[in-house]
């Protein structure tokens, strides 16, 4: 009872504190004049997903992982690391897509900016393809040079983008895409403190150090619950870890995309993408066996898959359909029935 208390307590006050984390940052996007892709693809998108980093990190170093990356941290680590990227390129654009259904109609059009746009889901397939074929290759032969130069390769390749997209903030500023904070800043709002530089730092701060502490208290409640039901933690750390974690970026393009701001609500779903996609299979790598065994690989290949359907319709050079968003919902239900009779 104690561990399912725990789990429910970190999950809620994930959320909070990563409330309180992009509400900072939305504010620092408005304060540095930059566009509302660098705002969402890279500031809100790295801030919303810091829980789905830091929860492995602890799972990996809290628990008692041996150095072969076997036992339950190892397990719950990779499975937050694969998980995520499923429910945002699946579960999250539907909820999204689903916010506006009465509004905009089945047929109704998100019209996030294309460039930004193309530019996440590129580098999100090629870090998170490399990542999972490397894992693939570990059920067979490892080796640890190989292992670097691939940790290398995907480090650079998100600072690279990272560089393209703050290049392309300008132009983009003067096309009408700058970030302007939809809320007042919440250390303004309730402690009536003055909105400068230093007051959203110090909330960015408070925001980052509440995502840390809870996010142990979740990875202790969902090892204890795991072990109490005797559900292996890896089908645990899928369904429930991204649920908890995603949830700032479900809240925040739903919020985003009800306001018309389709480019920003968009950008920090693909933004925290390529953030999972590049740097959070860096964790596994280095510190777990990194391998995925065949009934492990449902949630990897339903992504692929996902992300394959947004390249359909974004090479079109459309825009997107709330119909085709809620298709992506619809991989996610089979993905998780796939996963729940595996794991049975």
């Amino acid at each position: 009872m104690v561990n399912f208390i725990q789990l429910v307590i970190g999950m809620i006050f994930i959320l909070v504190a990563a409330m309180v984390f992009c509400n900072a940052l939305e504010h620092l996007g408005e304060k540095l004049g930059i566009s509302e892709g660098v705002t969402g693809s890279i500031f809100v998108a790295v801030g919303t997903a810091l829980p789905e980093a830091i929860v492995p990190l602890i799972a990996l170093f809290g628990s008692s992982a041996s150095a072969g990356g076997a036992g339950a941290g190892a397990e719950i680590g990779i499975g937050a690391i694969m998980g995520p990227p499923l429910m945002l390129s699946t579960l999250s654009v539907a909820l999204m897509a689903f916010s506006v259904w009465k509004q905009r109609g089945l047929d109704g059009l998100i019209r996030p900016e294309k460039t930004g746009l193309n530019r996440d889901l590129k580098f999100f397939t090629f870090g998170y393809a490399l990542a999972i074929l490397l894992a693939f290759s570990h059920n067979f032969y490892a080796n640890r040079i190989i292992d670097v130069v691939v940790v290398m390769i995907l480090v650079l390749s998100y600072f690279m983008y990272v560089m393209l997209t703050i290049r392309a903030s300008s132009a983009l500023v003067k096309d009408g895409h700058a970030t302007e904070a939809e809320d007042e800043l919440y250390i303004k709002h309730y402690l009536k403190l003055p909105n400068n530089l230093i007051t959203v730092a110090f909330q960015a701060i408070a925001g980052f150090v509440g995502l840390v502490y809870f996010a142990h208290v979740f990875i202790m409640g969902i090892t204890g619950t795991s072990a109490a039901l005797g559900i292996p933690a890896f089908l645990l750390s899928v369904v429930l870890i991204p649920i908890a974690t995603e949830l700032p970026e479900k809240v925040n393009s739903i919020m985003w995309i009800r306001k018309g701001r389709d480019t920003l609500a968009m950008a920090n779903i693909t933004g925290a993408m390529v953030f999972q996609g590049l740097l959070l299979p860096v964790m596994g790598i280095l510190f777990t066996s990194w391998q995925l065994p065949a009934e492990k690989a449902i949630s990897c290949i339903t992504t692929f898959i996902a992300i394959a359907w947004f390249f359909v319709h974004s090479s079109k050079g459309q825009h997107f359909k709330v119909k085709h968003f809620i298709v992506n919902g619809g991989l996610y239900i089979v993905s998780l029935l796939v996963t729940l009779m595996v794991f049975n």
